[in-house]
């Protein structure tokens, strides 16, 4: 058995690569023997992380003057051909592909002939190559721009199974006019990681938050609004930093990707430039390239107050009440199913001191919060659970685990 794993893996996002780790914990599971192969933007990263063979999606600029002045000349288009028959190649050596977890239906900072077309040009190849296709637990939507829209649907459309990480996914893709009717929600895979122990001891300690942090600067890369809109949430996000300082707290701050560590840098010297924080050595700041490095610093924290997806999922499953700052509303469902609905903010538009209040709030009531939070994930990992006895029998034609009565 010959699987492709297809995604933006390896490129410096923490949550991407738990989507892939949790699927390749599955598939070695349920097919030790099988053939993997991952096709993602860093193959050199992936080989290295996960010890997995790898392809990368596209070509390398061509070197050769001529066909490079083809290239620019022509709009790039002699390339993406290229690029489209080398996939097809690929995916004839495949039985199926498989795009695991990812918020992969969606254009966020994306222009159309990004991801989008990146995505269409590889579901199409599979389908010419005679691969079964799998989105298996994916986010989707928004997508925002109609040709994107044409790639990303027509995409959706070739596979044989599609799950969703989220209702919000599930009724996005019907909307757009996916016949979801064989269409199954579970939730994000990430939360079948495994999860470091979440005791903080019996210690006196002051109590600890974790602040997750994100180079947001609107939906679109592009646009002059951007640098204003980053700067309008370093501000917002610096000066609730400031506040649990003053308060007596200690932060950690919490990153997702690579292009954080800069806001990272922007926060601190934000805050390190107010004297009368008296910041101290109150807030710490460690590298982090993993969802487990994630939850390792979550576990020594309380509560969390974050803005990246995974941020809140590696809070989530670690028990810790969490307040979002998200900038789509995938954020919000996840704290809906777990007892938390009323601690969803947009990240162009909260309100600083609203947030305060409510995290005074958590503090009064950390256990009950707490136990609404484990609660949620119990179910949220009893479903993956369900769905990888479906892929066994559904998608790769074994059979299904034998439950003890």
């Amino acid at each position: 058995m010959r699987i492709g794993l297809f995604g933006q893996f390896g490129s410096g996002n923490s949550g991407n690569d738990g989507s892939l780790e949790a699927m390749l914990a599955f598939l070695r599971m349920a097919v030790p023997d099988a053939q993997l192969l991952c096709i993602c933007p860093r193959p050199d990263a992936v080989r290295q992380q996960f010890g997995l063979p790898a392809v990368p999606i596209s070509g390398d600029q061509p070197t050769n003057p001529l066909l490079r002045w083809a290239d620019i000349t022509f709009g790039r288009v002699p390339r993406r051909i290229g690029d489209f028959f080398a996939a097809i190649r690929i995916a004839r050596k495949l039985d199926f592909v498989i795009i695991p977890g990812t918020g992969i239906l969606d254009d966020f900072c994306e222009s159309p002939f990004g991801w989008p077309y990146v995505i269409f040009r590889w579901c199409l190849a599979a389908w010419l190559g005679g691969a079964k296709l799998a989105f298996v637990s994916i986010g989707a939507g928004p997508i925002r721009h109609p040709l994107s829209r044409f790639f990303m649907k027509s995409a959706a459309r070739m596979a044989s199974y599609r799950s969703y990480r989220d209702q919000l996914s599930y009724l996005f893709m019907k909307d757009i006019g996916i016949d979801v009717a064989q269409d199954r929600v579970y939730c994000d895979l990430a939360f079948g990681l495994s999860v470091p122990e979440t005791s903080r001891g019996d210690a006196v300690h002051p109590v600890t938050v974790g602040v997750g942090v994100m180079a947001y600067s609107g939906w679109k890369k592009e646009g002059a609004d951007g640098e204003a809109i980053y700067q309008a949430y370093l501000r917002k996000i610096s000066d609730f930093v400031a506040w649990l300082l003053a308060q007596g707290m200690d932060v950690r701050l919490l990153t997702g990707g690579d292009v954080d560590r800069q806001t990272v840098g922007d926060l601190l010297r934000i805050v390190k430039e107010d004297q009368k924080n008296g910041v101290g050595n109150n807030i710490t700041a460690e590298e982090m390239s993993s969802l487990h490095d994630i939850m390792d610093q979550v576990v020594k924290t309380d509560f969390v107050v974050a803005t990246r997806y995974h941020n809140v999922i590696c809070a989530l499953s670690t028990g810790r009440p969490t307040i979002s700052l998200g900038y789509a509303e995938k954020n919000d469902e996840l704290l809906m199913r777990t007892g938390l609905p009323e601690f969803c903010h947009h990240v162009e538009t909260f309100d600083v001191g609203e947030i305060k209040k409510q995290f005074l709030s958590m503090l009064e009531r950390h256990e009950e919060l707490q136990r609404e939070v484990r609660r949620g994930v119990e179910i949220f990992r009893a479903q993956l659970g369900e769905q990888e006895d479906l892929l066994r029998v559904k998608l790769l034609g074994m059979p299904g685990r034998t439950r003890a009565v």
